[in-house]
């Protein structure tokens, strides 16, 4: 009897990879213009409407998966709080600056895992490097565990992909804040979406050179590594 595994083992597609991104960018983006310019809804409202999607994306995840996300459950507290807080204020402009406080978060949470130690940006960055291939797997087990010769190094880029990270959606909080506060409303809605896939880009570019580069090198050499040792073993048993 043959199986279906098609779908079983896939690797994510770049689609896959970006979808999220599209999902909370172009959706909200589009709503927004077609709120305002179909509907002839204020600025407010229109940039208010246009924010239900990305709440309802976060509920609908933590919902799905049925156990506690902390940072996205942070993000959706941020997303509320702002919210109500654009509400009372009636103000576009404070509307359009929520999206900063979620990056803010995001960053601060970011950089606070680096500092006690647990980097949150290698659960993203681990399956790309490790593809997921046994040796390799192994390899990354043994790099983090310290028992390895390379393991310090490694551990030290892991720690630089999330500072990279952090910083650049910090970078990225200054400057839609900046943008929210002194640029016309109607163009500061797709710049800060432009800003936000600015940072990601150069995140992408910094953390590449300074730490995936480096750790899928070490990676590749622990592989190695133990590749060579194994007929060794078999050799003396």
């Amino acid at each position: 009897m043959t199986t279906n595994t098609g779908n079983q083992g896939r690797k994510p597609s770049v689609l896959d990879n970006f979808k999220p991104l599209l999902i909370d960018v172009a959706l909200p983006l589009g709503s927004y213009y077609l709120f305002k310019d179909a509907f002839g809804m204020s600025t407010f409202a229109a940039l208010a409407w246009s924010s239900v999607v990305p709440a309802v994306r976060t509920v609908g995840g933590l919902v799905r998966e049925r156990r506690t996300n902390a940072l996205a459950g942070l993000i959706l507290v941020v997303n509320v709080v702002s919210l109500l807080l654009s509400f009372v204020s009636g103000d576009p402009r404070l509307m359009l600056a929520k999206d900063s406080g979620v990056s803010s978060t995001v960053a601060i949470g970011i950089l606070v895992s680096v500092r006690l130690g647990r980097p949150m940006m290698t659960a993203g960055m681990k399956p790309f490097v490790v593809k997921g291939d046994a040796a390799r797997e192994a390899a990354w087990q043994r790099l983090v565990s310290g028992a390895a010769a390379e393991s310090a190094a490694f551990r030290s880029r892991e720690r630089v992909f999330s500072v990279v990270w952090g910083l650049a959606l910090l970078a990225e909080c200054v400057v839609r804040v900046v943008g929210a506060y002194t640029i016309p409303a109607d163009t500061m809605v797709w710049l800060g979406s432009v800003i936000l896939v600015g940072a990601m880009a150069v995140g992408f570019v910094v953390s590449g050179g300074l730490a995936v580069g480096p750790m899928e090198r070490m990676l590749a050499a622990e592989v190695e590594a133990g590749r060579a040792e194994r007929p060794a073993v078999a050799v003396a048993a």
